[in-house]
This record gives structure tokens, C-alpha cells and sequence, in this order.
């Protein structure tokens, strides 16, 4: 296991590679982070502020901080508050990713991942946004499986469709 800075550090770079590679100029940050986003990403006159999220585990903490009184709606809620529609989170995974392997990378709008977050544990709501997620009998949500979709898959046509 790598230290979480090293994955969000990988994730970062493996990230501005993968939108250079499709032809967007990459512009990283320079010292202290921004609180929404890590880079920015353009083509042309489109622009996207984007947010990398590292993972080693299958899922990315988003909400857990805004949790109260177990109400993940509320957390989801409160997530999404504080993106703006120009933002995109890139999502990368690097559980049972060798390292001569690419990890799996996916991109979402705030919005796509709060729908998920709230449909996610049957219904119930989730601060983790797993990449796929078997719930066990002990759980409320017990013999459902949570997967984030297909579509989200980091490609040149999923990122022209997050860019219009």
C-alpha cells in the first residue's frame, strides 16, 4: 500500500496525461489547492475545472463530512451545494491495477455523482462512491451490489460530452 498523498499524487498525474492525450491542454495547480479542483482542463474555447480523486480501496470518500444524524441525503445535499456546474471529477482507481497497467479512470458531473450517492445502499444513501460494491446480509441494503455505470469510463467521447 502506498500512502494516500502517493495515490492522490498519481492520480493527478495520470490524470493530466489522460486528458493531454486527447488533445486538451492541461494546466496543474502551482502550491496550495484549490478547494474544487486540482486542474484545469481545455480544447479550444471549452474549459473544464476538474477534480482528481485517488482511490487504492474500490471507493472515494466524498460526503463523510457532511454527515449528521445518518441522513446521506442531506450529506449528498450538502456535497453538491459546494460544486459548480463547471466542475468534473475524474475518478481514479488503482485496486488490482498492476503497475504496468493504466487504472481504471472514470469522469462525472457533481450532479451524476449525487444521484448515484442517494440510490446507492438500496435507497438508503452513501457517503463512498464505490466503484462496485457487494452489501453483505449484515446490511440494510443486503444482496444488492452497487456499480458505478459503464458510461462514466474515462474516453474522448465521454469527456466531448461533460465538455458541451
Amino acid at each position: 500500500m502506498i500512502t494516500s498523498w502517493q495515490v492522490g499524487t498519481a492520480a493527478e498525474a495520470i490524470a493530466a496525461a489522460q486528458f493531454a492525450r486527447c488533445g486538451w491542454d492541461v494546466s496543474v495547480q502551482y502550491g496550495a489547492n484549490q478547494p474544487e479542483y486540482d486542474l484545469i482542463a481545455a480544447s479550444g474555447e471549452r474549459m473544464l475545472k476538474v477534480s482528481v480523486k485517488g482511490s487504492q480501496d474500490g471507493g472515494w470518500g466524498l460526503t463523510q463530512s457532511y454527515l449528521s444524524d445518518a441522513n446521506y441525503h442531506g450529506a449528498v445535499d450538502a456535497w453538491l451545494k459546494k460544486h459548480s456546474n463547471k466542475t468534473v471529477f475524474c475518478l481514479v482507481q488503482f485496486k488490482g491495477v498492476s503497475i504496468d497497467e493504466l487504472p481504471r479512470i472514470y469522469l462525472a458531473t457533481p450532479t451524476e455523482i449525487a444521484s448515484w450517492l442517494k440510490v446507492a445502499a438500496a435507497g438508503r444513501g452513501d457517503t463512498i462512491l464505490y466503484e462496485e460494491h457487494k452489501w453483505t446480509s449484515r446490511a440494510q441494503a443486503a444482496g444488492t451490489i452497487d456499480k458505478i455505470p459503464d458510461d462514466w469510463k474515462f474516453s474522448k467521447e465521454r469527456l466531448n460530452q461533460l465538455a458541451e
